[in-house]
């Protein structure tokens, strides 16, 4: 299974229908990329944060772990 596919699984169980989910993993996967090369982390570091405020997020928190704003 690729990322794109193991990412819009996710996407998916969290929720999404299937076209809004193949569009999200595209967008996350860009995201990584551009965090990973501006914060200067590794990809899978910065995937690993942006999958974590993007459950986070389903379940009504913030990134701080407080209700959601």
């Amino acid at each position: 299974m690729t990322e794109h596919e193991q990412l819009v699984q996710l996407c998916v169980g969290l929720g999404s229908p299937q076209a809004q989910a193949e569009i999200m993993a595209k967008q996350l996967a860009k995201r990584v990329d551009q965090l990973a090369a501006t914060r200067g982390i590794s990809r899978v570091e910065a995937m690993r944060h942006l999958l974590e405020v993007l459950v986070k997020g389903r379940m009504g928190e913030g990134p701080d772990g407080s209700g959601a704003q």
